[in-house]
């Protein structure tokens, strides 16, 4: 893949690793694949003829815009046999109005295949590492220190992309999918019985998840996270909880098991945030971040030679 020039230094804003090249790779193919299946007659009339283009944002006057995907688009451009040139850093404030983000050159052909699919991660990914951005100034703004989280709330197929986005935006993306964290969920402590009960299976759990694993139980009452802690539990996920239930049941598990994490959760937004950060929660995660964060407008432009 063509790389790109040194660009502007990263901003300290939630900055985070790339995935590996090979991921951005694979991943770039397949999209490249499910937008062009078949060759592209449009795309091969252009030709292979020495092309440039500007990349612009058209956030308006949204504030709080933020620049995200550049790895993923920059693979797709890259197959494609293009180099992309970024004139604003991964995680900085996007401009208002037009505004060009990035220079994009490479064979006629090359561009016009990695256009769409480049502005559409753009537009996802940015999307969301806003929106992140946003919860996360709710929650400095009241001088709470926790943990703002994503979900497993993603799009198939373009995760790694939505979860590196949270990360841009300051939020931790938190687990990857089943195989990284073990949680128990309402659903698994509905099938508890054939396990000799729920604490049996937490016992369960940690032995087959081995020492590197840590564990997360899903529960709706104080009670419930109490005795998740008592088995061995290491967070316990408070979820759909009113407020003043929450921070309570909370300041229990602190009280008797400081060392366990607490998590908030169940249709926290960005209005109904501040309800729910506490001095006894550690991390509050928002399904909203993802599932929806308004994709933000991105376009190329062809320059003439």
């Amino acid at each position: 893949m063509a790389r790109s020039p040194p660009g502007p230094a990263p901003p300290t804003r939630g900055c985070v690793p790339a995935p590996p090249p090979h991921r951005l790779r694979a991943l770039a193919h397949a999209w490249l694949d499910e937008d062009a299946p078949w060759p592209d007659a449009a795309a091969a009339a252009a030709g292979d003829t020495a092309t440039r283009a500007e990349l612009l944002s058209k956030a308006g006057g949204d504030p709080g815009g933020v620049l995200a995907g550049v790895p993923f688009a920059e693979a797709v451009f890259g197959v494609s046999g293009c180099r992309v040139t970024w004139r604003v850093a991964e995680g900085a404030a996007l401009p208002p109005g037009r505004a060009v983000v990035a220079e994009v050159e490479g064979p006629a052909a090359g561009v016009l295949a990695g256009e769409r699919v480049a502005l559409n991660i753009l537009g996802r990914c940015s999307g969301v590492a806003s929106m992140a951005a946003r919860a996360v100034g709710v929650a400095r703004a009241r001088g709470w220190a926790g943990v703002v989280a994503g979900t497993r709330k993603t799009t198939p197929g373009f995760r790694l992309a939505e979860k590196y986005a949270l990360g841009v935006g300051g939020a931790d993306p938190h687990r990857g999918g089943l195989g990284g964290l073990t949680m128990l969920k309402d659903n698994h402590r509905a099938l508890a019985a054939a396990a000799g009960g729920f604490e049996q299976m937490i016992l369960g759990v940690r032995r087959a998840g081995g020492f590197t694993r840590r564990l997360e139980v899903e529960c709706s009452s104080a009670e419930e996270a109490l005795a998740a802690a008592r088995a061995g539990a290491d967070i316990v996920l408070l979820d759909n909880l009113a407020p003043q239930e929450l921070h309570a049941a909370a300041a229990q598990v602190k009280a008797a098991h400081p060392r366990v994490m607490v998590e908030a959760s169940g249709g926290i937004v960005l209005e109904t945030l501040p309800q729910f950060l506490g001095p006894h929660i550690d991390v509050v995660s928002m399904g909203c971040l993802t599932h929806s964060a308004p994709a933000l407008d991105f376009a190329l432009r062809v320059l003439e030679p």
